[in-house]
């Protein structure tokens, strides 16, 4: 990785080393917690571009309210309505949990822990299969080849 330029290595250096927080959309991009027995539907109220992310973020609105931000799929339009539950169809943009998905479904942003916010295939473009159902859970394969359980 290389090291660190001495001046920021004392701590100085001004704000040429700090990011700054224009652009930034302000709130945390991550999937709203609702328990997973519960069905939610939220529409896409808008497309938003984050300075620093390669996919844009859509502004879902939910029925009770809540305004959150949850990265958009490719194909994603304004006006489209998202479902969140474990008894979602499987279509582009819903949010179910990986045991309910049919084997050969293509899929992104996977959470790792439930409640992480998707830390699995996530960039721009990025997509993971359901390869199998098995004792252990469920078997995707990562746009590496590798399999992940």
């Amino acid at each position: 990785m290389g090291k660190r330029p001495l001046v920021r290595r004392r701590g100085r250096g001004g704000n040429q080393f700090r990011s700054t927080s224009t652009g930034k959309v302000g709130a945390k991009a991550n999937y709203p917690r609702f328990p997973l027995s519960e069905q939610h539907e939220g529409e896409i109220i808008d497309l938003v571009h984050e300075r620093g992310r390669e996919a844009p973020l859509s502004k879902v609105r939910f029925e009770d309210g809540s305004v959150s931000f949850v990265p958009a799929v490719l194909g994603t339009k304004v006006g489209e309505v998202l479902h969140f539950g474990l008894k979602s169809k499987i279509e582009k943009g819903n949010v179910i949990s990986v045991q309910n998905i049919p084997d050969g479904t293509i899929v992104c942003n996977i959470e790792k822990h439930f409640g992480d916010g998707g830390a699995i295939v996530k960039s721009a473009g990025t997509d993971a299969t359901v390869f199998s159902h098995g004792d252990e859970g469920v078997t995707v394969k990562l746009p590496s080849g590798n399999l992940l359980f």
